[in-house]
């Protein structure tokens, strides 16, 4: 009897104090690893290797779609385009970027410059200049600024910060309002 007690002793001893563990689950997370895929993009740009930066940069958006973060995703791969060349293809993401996140005044520059490269700048201000959307105010004013009518720029641009003071987007545009006014 003793026995059989001493041996059910140490088998729940065994069992209880063993150590024993389950293996780790590999978790994915799509949004981690979107930045992941970002940052690997980034690298990617830095060192010159293009193509895997693009999909990198593909893959990320893949993975984190219609979210703020997306709009970062989209404009480094608009970027990449345009340093290939690539401006019609760039053109779509700086639009779906401020589609997303319409608050970063990078985007709109960004989306400007592609349509100088594009050669849609006097297309798109009589496009712009019909428009009733408040943000594409700051396109109007980004394009003026780009072929040369820096008053008529300035003046939209400033009109824009006036009418929508509480905005992100005002404090930046002043800035850059002010840097235009001092290389002037």
């Amino acid at each position: 009897m003793i026995k059989k007690f001493f041996i059910l002793f140490i088998l729940t001893v065994m069992i209880f104090c063993s150590a024993y563990r389950k293996p780790d689950r590999y978790v994915i997370r799509a949004e981690k690893d979107a930045y992941y895929h970002n940052n690997v993009g980034l690298n990617y740009l830095k060192d010159r290797v293009y193509y895997a930066a693009i999909q990198e940069f593909k893959i990320a958006i893949s993975l984190s779609p219609d979210t703020q973060s997306t709009a970062i995703f989209k404009n480094n791969l608009g970027e990449t385009y345009m340093y290939i060349g690539y401006p019609d293809m760039a053109k779509s993401c700086f639009e779906d970027a401020l589609e997303l996140y319409g608050l970063n005044l990078k985007y709109y520059i960004n989306l400007v410059n592609c349509y100088k490269e594009l050669n849609l700048v006097s297309y798109k201000i009589k496009e712009f200049q019909s428009s009733n959307n408040p943000y594409d105010r700051i396109k109007l004013g980004l394009l003026y600024i780009e072929c040369g009518q820096l008053r008529n720029g300035i003046n939209t641009l400033d009109e824009f910060t006036l009418s929508n003071p509480d905005l992100i987007i005002t404090f930046a545009l002043k800035q850059y309002i002010k840097d235009i006014v001092s290389k002037k």
